[in-house]
């Protein structure tokens, strides 16, 4: 046991599928346990950090949100995933990739530096989860996973629109999903956003579908709005933690009350599950603002059921136990 236990992000030498026991309270983290490896062969999801802050509008500190989500991933990888009754990782190969490198004193520079190491993992053929960083990480992400699907049907998360004009800047985290419908890489009339509340003028195509109307209509027609409009494009999600209630992430740059709780969140995510899910980013996690790891846990929590959907559509089988 003592040779098959602990620290297994950088021990574990036979594979990346499976995992080891770990005290939840100590070893090396990674997300969700699993192995530190820039190898991707034959390997499904990679999972990167990109630690950039420097274009929020509010309070800064999410460029700390890939470690506070690591943290916050450790539980679990202790169980079962739930509801789904398997463990994903009997069926997903997911390798943690590490962060990517980025030179803050050279802001022209960072978002190349993000859309050419998402290139390079979306290459090999592995999918890519990305724990942000602020918002404005998901235009080059966009534009890397467009260039091996095309047009994408994006499922943004959010208190905010982030489809103001801009000024053709090209790390803003308010105007990047405008810019993105604007040069085609994402396709608006395929595309939905949750949980916004806050006002633009225009919905510049997408579907919107505010925290109060989802309060009022329930989780299973935002599910099947968003899931008739997305059809069979490739699927995107971005998930700003702000599209929660500050009660629920309080840990983010620019809190908006009425928001979705954690419950809601979850059960909309879960209910994606069937579509063409290509690629997704965790973003504007901002630990120093955090209660007992309210935010991080919550985002760590998204992360890892969409991994879940993935293992389902790759053949894990799930054991229903209770009244779900």
């Amino acid at each position: 046991m003592a040779t098959r236990s602990g620290d297994q992000a950088f021990r574990r030498k036979d594979g990346t599928k499976g995992r080891w026991h770990e005290m939840t309270y100590g070893g090396a983290l990674s997300f969700l346990r699993r192995n530190y490896s820039r190898d991707l062969t034959d390997v499904d999801v990679a999972v990167t950090g990109i630690p950039f802050d420097n274009a929020v509008t509010f309070r800064p500190g999410c460029r700390l949100g890939p470690q506070a989500i690591r943290a916050g991933s450790v539980q679990l990888a202790e169980l079962k995933a739930f509801p789904f009754g398997f463990d994903p990782f009997e069926t997903l190969s997911v390798v943690d990739y590490g962060d990517v490198h980025l030179d803050p004193h050279h802001p022209d520079t960072v978002p190349l530096a993000i859309e050419a190491h998402a290139d390079e993992i979306l290459s090999s053929g592995a999918k890519l989860l990305c724990l942000g960083g602020d918002h404005s990480i998901a235009y080059p992400l966009l534009k890397a996973h467009a260039k091996h699907h095309g047009p994408i049907a994006l499922i943004q998360f959010d208190a905010h629109c982030d489809t103001w004009d801009d000024d053709g800047v090209q790390m803003d985290h308010g105007t990047m999903f405008a810019r993105a419908a604007d040069e085609g890489i994402v396709d608006p009339t395929k595309s939905t956003q949750i949980g916004l509340r806050t006002f633009n003028d225009s919905a510049h195509g997408f579907e919107i579908l505010t925290s109060p109307w989802i309060h009022r209509n329930g989780i299973e027609a935002a599910i099947k709005i968003t899931r008739a409009r997305a059809g069979d494009a490739p699927v995107y999600i971005s998930f700003d933690v702000d599209g929660m209630d500050p009660a629920f992430a309080p840990g983010t740059g620019t809190p908006v009350p009425g928001g979705l709780s954690s419950w809601q969140a979850l059960e909309l995510i879960r209910g994606m599950e069937g579509l063409n899910l290509v690629g997704m980013d965790v973003v504007e996690v901002s630990p120093p603002y955090d209660h007992s790891e309210i935010t991080s846990i919550a985002a760590a929590t998204v992360a890892h059921d969409w991994l879940c959907l993935l293992a389902r559509a790759k053949g894990a089988r799930p054991v229903r136990i209770g009244r779900l």
